[in-house]
């Protein structure tokens, strides 16, 4: 992670690291409306993140379990931010069924074809000129 031995790192710093935000305010934004809960205590963006702490993380409909592995103020490459947490199995299993929940939900809606063609509005305005 960094050269230096971090020994706690904001919530919202190690949330953007960590990727679950695309930006350090949709992180700061997500713990005040009270998305993020560390060691199951709802705590403000400043709050110190340290190895060991376990967060819930609401993100949309995904809640995620995670404890703390590592620490990190800095943003890096995917492979690297998932080294510093570790998502519970049963997070990771609910997280799976909600997914295939809303897949098998939208499975029999058909998608329109869009606006008609212009040979589809030809037919249209005969039909309804006929009646």
């Amino acid at each position: 992670m960094d050269e230096k031995e971090l020994n706690s790192v904001r919530i919202d710093k190690w949330l953007w690291a960590a990727r679950f935000f695309k930006t350090r305010s949709l992180a700061t934004k997500a713990v005040a409306g009270g998305k993020v809960h560390l060691n199951g205590n709802r705590v403000k963006a400043a709050r110190a993140v340290e190895p060991g702490d376990t967060m819930t993380i609401t993100i949309g409909t995904a809640e995620y379990h995670i404890s703390v592995l590592a620490l990190s103020e800095r943003r890096g490459p995917a492979t690297m931010a998932r080294q510093l947490y570790e998502e519970s199995e049963e997070s990771s299993r609910a997280r799976e069924e909600q997914r295939e929940m809303r897949r098998m939900a939208g499975a029999g809606i058909s998608q329109s074809a869009g606006r008609p063609d212009k040979r589809n509005r030809r037919k249209i305005r005969e039909f309804i000129r006929k009646n």
